[in-house]
């Protein structure tokens, strides 16, 4: 159970789900149920058209309402993120079979939602709350998230906790430029290949730091040049507020290249890639499987250290740690100024770092180990 499946997908949870399902079908039987748009590829469920109009979180709930009541003969009950949490309580209530849940996040670790969301995210937390405290196992992505989640919501027994990561997949993300070299997407956005590029790959929103990175990048070498590729913005407020940022660097530094939309899958591998440093600045995430994506594109990380991000990237290995804390946010953006500064005038260190990435996500990242490590959360959640 799903909100994002291809080819709609926008956020980590539906890369999660997209590559898990592929390998978790050499295994078991899996249905997908999504929401969305008709596809052929997964069963499609869509909200009570009365509640058109409505907050969205209802809208939502409506949505698992007809989730839940599809999934009469499923063995388990499998819900992904708090937009199906609840599809996968009632399905297993009603069914009397096990619900497994993978908290992707956390809602009371993201209270800027509640300015994407309004009331309805005191409904989204509600769900979550009661999803994850009923459910019969909790999949967490990371050691980091495991604690998180028995800290948000201590009522749940550890015992039911199951730390299985991320992964990804190394033949679709590794280093190189586009198969044909004429749809180079760095080309068409005027980046010069032969001068130090920072990228950044990801929505725009308070959790990944977006903000800080800005801020932070009017202290990077004017050398630098800064690829943003960020778009899907939470909300009216901060896309504003996102575009005067990104306006007063390009007037200050120049070297500003911001990709608003999202771009195919082929052509962030590319821009990854070409990067001396991929930056992950955010100031909340599970995990960040865009750093396992740079790390296997042999891309140098520079990363904040929060949540599940150091038990990806190494510091001093694959990339450079930066101390995230939410009461000194000037310290985080200048280190993050530095630490970057540092890896672009050191090409023989981010090289050696980009090698030491691609190692570490093919040999502990692999997707079949976490389709089997899956599997087996949920033949112990039918004991």
């Amino acid at each position: 159970m799903t909100k994002e499946y291809p080819p709609e997908i926008y956020g980590g949870a539906g890369v999660h789900v997209t590559q898990l399902v592929d390998r978790l079908r050499n295994l078991c039987e899996v249905d997908v149920h999504c929401m969305g748009a008709p596809r052929d590829t997964a069963t499609v469920h869509q909200p009570d058209p009365a509640l058109e109009g409505a907050n969205s979180a209802l809208v939502t709930l409506s949505t698992e309402l007809r989730m839940a009541a599809a999934a009469d003969g499923a063995d388990v009950v499998h819900s992904h993120t708090w937009y199906t949490g609840l599809a996968g309580h009632l399905a297993g209530e009603l069914f009397g079979v096990p619900h497994v849940l993978t908290a992707h996040s956390l809602e009371p670790r993201r209270p800027w939602k509640a300015e994407q969301l309004g009331g309805g995210y005191r409904i989204s937390s509600w769900s979550e709350r009661n999803a994850m405290e009923y459910a019969d196992a909790v999949i967490a992505v990371s050691d980091g998230m495991k604690l998180d989640v028995l800290d948000c919501y201590p009522n749940i027994d550890p015992g039911r906790v199951h730390v299985v990561r991320n992964g990804i997949d190394t033949e679709v993300w590794h280093a190189g430029g586009p198969a044909d070299p004429s749809a180079s997407s760095l080309q068409k956005i005027g980046v010069d290949p032969s001068a130090p590029i920072v990228a950044f790959v990801g929505r725009i929103t308070r959790q990944k730091g977006v903000g800080h990175l800005v801020a932070a990048a009017h202290d990077f070498d004017p050398s630098i040049q800064l690829v943003l590729c960020a778009g899907a913005p939470d909300t009216p407020e901060i896309a504003a507020e996102t575009e005067r940022a990104v306006a007063e660097l390009s007037d200050k530094r120049g070297n500003v290249f911001w990709v608003r939309e999202m771009l195919p899958t082929e052509q962030v591998r590319e821009i990854l890639s070409a990067a001396t440093v991929f930056v992950c600045p955010s100031v909340y995430e599970p995990l960040g499987i865009v750093n396992l994506e740079a790390m296997a594109c042999e891309t140098a990380v520079v990363a904040s250290d929060v949540g599940g991000i150091p038990e990806v990237v190494v510091d001093g290995s694959t990339g450079t740690l930066v101390h995230y804390g939410e009461s000194d946010t000037a310290a985080f953006e200048h280190d993050l100024a530095d630490a970057v500064n540092s890896l672009a005038a050191d090409t023989s260190t981010a090289t050696k770092m980009g090698v030491a990435g691609r190692e570490r996500a093919v040999s502990e990242f692999s997707w079949e180990s976490i389709a089997q490590q899956t599997v087996e959360v949920y033949e112990a959640a039918q004991r």
